[in-house]
């Protein structure tokens, strides 16, 4: 482990984000902590330890003075050390942030409001420029009414002001708040000691060396881009090199490329995110990456890892130094801070080969690599501290034994304080007992994902909310998704969504597909439909109800690219989808 992570770990005076931060103010104070590369590329501005413990610290005096200390704000922030500088002036100060994106369209704006009613704030912190950009595009938005904004990069800061008292270890540090596609979304409430449990628990699985750097392109509103891309390079007291998620989506090779040029061993992202880098290569469209064998750890989650991405990758960039023992699938989720589960480093990714129909039915039964019938699940490791993962009957709340499929429950230091505001969901969620522990043991983490265990490895198997139910047998939507992918050559990663609806006697398995105007002119919408028609039926033995088609940008994804099937069901009952074809007429003529 890296000096200052060995350090932090030990020590009984770090037990705050704001600690970690001082220990390397104190012990490398004009070594670089964060750079942030302009267009992905080019270093554009850095800030150094003490730099940015002194801007924390000035922040921190400033909202104390403005009478934030003790409350929520809403941090709204483009890409940029801009942010870096709020969240910690925030976490020091005492002022729980939850994080947004910058609005681009009046739906996010209107998310940004919901999401600050809820916090049970008015104020918005930002940057100058992002300030009036907001007011220009939606300056007449009723979302907007009521709201104070707040320029931090031109704020006046006072060097002789008292600094406010610091926080503790059980005070929220940050509001991550999930999607909120519809409805209220719900802040989960991240404590200090939570970030500090995760970033161990990380370093445990991956180990920060000394000569450690961190390259992240994620987006600083997501939990993985939070502690991946800050928390945890603090706690390390390694460099970290973050560049806009845009300039990634624009041109995927930039983040293999800015691994190589800044010597990343650490770096985190979804599966697509290698899936699209694998896509880029076998298209000839990386150039000269450069060598990526000081990659350590190429962390792979927020979403089920596919083995396909996984081993694309591999064999990809393999030809570039990347050690495939660096690849490190997870399992995660922000009500445990983030990291839950993670392959170790040093061993190399490896997948289980299942029936899916022994899935359907909750039990697992081995299958040959490539048989009929068999999938592969990419094993998500094992804890690596004292957190604890069960998998547990949904029904019974009963504890199930290894290749039995339940809910997979969680309990340790990492798992978060709560929701914000809401008693009854914090109690269901989050202080949920097992029914044969007598006496009651410690509560868990209901994480509402399906998986199980098998030699102590943790595989997910899909959203409990997602499960679609066929003739009385469970289906996961994720195995539908990955078999209209494969129908259509060209199709993006995570460009289907699949869900059931009910309507009145049975439930309907729908497909909603997204193509770009290249397929939609060749082979065109019909044909697209119509293969991942026959692909189902022939693939799952079953008939699809409903193959729609939609253009490119018109499936809804979070932040981090997975695709929102319960918004994409709702937009779909709704009539809100852009349809370029829909129904169920297969290309060899049988409906």
């Amino acid at each position: 482990m890296s000096s200052i992570g060995s350090q932090t770990s030990t020590s009984t005076d770090v037990r705050t984000v704001p600690d970690a931060l001082r220990l390397c103010s104190e012990k490398q104070p004009d070594e670089t902590a964060f750079v942030y590369l302009r267009d992905g590329e080019v270093p554009h501005e850095t800030l150094t330890y003490r730099e940015l413990h002194a801007c924390a610290g000035l922040r921190a005096a400033a909202f104390a003075a403005a009478g934030l200390a003790g409350g929520n704000a809403v941090l709204m922030y483009p890409a940029g050390l801009e942010f870096v500088r709020t969240v910690l002036g925030c976490m020091y100060g005492r002022v729980a942030g939850a994080p947004v994106q910058v609005p681009r369209r009046l739906a996010e704006v209107e998310r940004m409001r919901r999401i600050a009613d809820d916090a049970g704030t008015s104020t918005v912190l930002t940057t100058a420029e992002a300030a009036r950009d907001l007011q220009e595009r939606f300056g007449d938005s009723p979302a907007l009414a009521g709201l104070t904004v707040l320029a931090t990069d031109t704020l006046a800061y006072d060097a002789d002001a008292p600094e406010p008292p610091l926080p503790g270890p059980g005070d929220i540090a940050l509001l991550q708040y999930t999607s909120g596609s519809t409805g209220r979304p719900k802040g989960v409430m991240v404590t200090h000691a939570n970030f500090l449990a995760n970033a161990a628990e990380t370093d445990r699985a991956c180990p920060c060396e000394p000569d450690g750097t961190v390259v992240s392109w994620l987006p600083h509103f997501h939990d993985m881009g939070m502690l991946f891309g800050i928390v945890m390079p603090l706690w390390a007291g390694m460099p970290a090199y973050l560049m806009a998620p845009e300039a990634f989506i624009r041109r995927p090779a930039r983040w293999l490329e800015a691994i190589a040029r800044f010597g990343g061993t650490h770096s985190a992202a979804p599966s697509f995110a290698y899936e699209l880098c694998a896509r880029a290569a076998a298209e000839g469209r990386t150039g000269a990456v450069g060598d990526l064998s000081r990659w350590r750890t190429a962390a792979n989650g927020a979403e089920p890892v596919r083995w396909a991405a996984v081993r694309s990758f591999i064999d990809a960039f393999a030809p570039y130094g990347f050690d495939p023992r660096a690849m490190s699938p997870g399992y995660g989720l922000a009500e445990n801070t983030l990291m839950t589960t993670a392959s170790p480093a040093g061993q190399e990714p490896h997948a289980l080969w299942v029936s899916a129909a022994s899935l359907s039915d909750g039990v697992v039964r081995l299958a040959d690599e490539g048989a009929d019938g068999a999938v592969p699940l990419v094993s998500n490791g094992v804890t690596s501290g004292p957190t604890r993962v069960r998998i547990v009957d949904p029904a019974t709340r009963v504890a199930l034994p290894e290749g039995q499929v339940g809910e997979i429950w969680v309990d340790g230091p990492c798992t978060a304080a709560g929701y914000l505001g809401r008693a009854e969901e914090t109690e269901e969620t989050f202080r949920a007992p097992l029914a044969d522990e007598a006496p009651p043991g410690r509560p868990h983490l209901r994480t509402g994902d399906l998986g199980f265990l098998h030699r102590g490895e943790l595989y997910v198997a899909g959203r409990l909310k997602d499960v679609i139910i066929r003739k009385g047998r469970n289906h996961y939507p994720q195995d539908f998704e990955l078999t209209a992918e494969r129908a259509v050559p060209g199709l993006h990663p995570n460009s289907v969504s699949a869900f059931s609806c009910e309507d009145g006697v049975a439930e309907r398995l729908v497909l909603v597909v997204e193509a770009d105007g290249r397929l939609l002119n060749s082979p065109g919408a019909g044909v697209v439909r119509a293969r991942v028609y026959d692909a189902i039926r022939e693939g799952h033995r079953i008939t699809p109800d409903d193959v729609v088609v939609v253009r490119r940008g018109g499936l809804p994804k979070t932040s981090s690219g997975k695709v929102q099937r319960r918004e994409c069901k709702r937009r779909y009952e709704q009539g809100e989808l852009r349809i370029v074809a829909s129904g169920v007429v297969a290309a060899t003529g049988m409906a």
